[in-house]
């Protein structure tokens, strides 16, 4: 019974950080909590040092998974405002361009493709290209 509400009350502190919680917040606010979340890292590994329980050992998987989530969080909202700042623009930084394969990104567009010379012009419109009729 008294491991049992050890255990609980340990799962109630171990809150995992959800990322959509995150997405809400400011930078600021995110890099604050970023902030503590690596202080609390720091004191868990002393801890761990000095022979802490183990509910203190296990959180420690627990809060570096928050970091990572923290910090994707802050690199996606950047990404993601790059790529508004860029979207008009005629160039764009080449890790917000479309990876595809070297082929494809070095390929003809449609319109580069169908494009004619001045000359292919002319002389599709002064010998087009003649229909005849074939007796069975």
């Amino acid at each position: 019974e008294i491991s049992s509400v050890v255990a609980c009350a340990w799962r109630l502190k171990m809150v995992k950080i959800k990322a959509h919680e995150l997405r809400g917040k400011s930078r600021d606010d995110l890099l604050k909590q970023l902030d503590e979340l690596k202080t609390e890292l720091s004191q868990l590994r002393v801890h761990k040092v000095t022979g802490g329980t183990a509910s203190k050992l296990a959180k420690i998987k627990v809060i570096r998974k928050s970091i990572a989530r923290v910090l994707t969080v802050i690199s996606q909202t950047q990404r993601e405002n790059l790529r508004k700042f860029y979207q008009k623009k005629k160039y764009k930084p080449l890790d917000l361009r479309p990876k595809k394969t070297r082929a494809k990104r070095r390929e003809l567009t449609k319109y580069e493709r169908t494009r004619k010379t001045l000359k292919q012009r002319k002389k599709e419109i002064h010998f087009p290209q003649r229909i005849y009729a074939v007796k069975a």
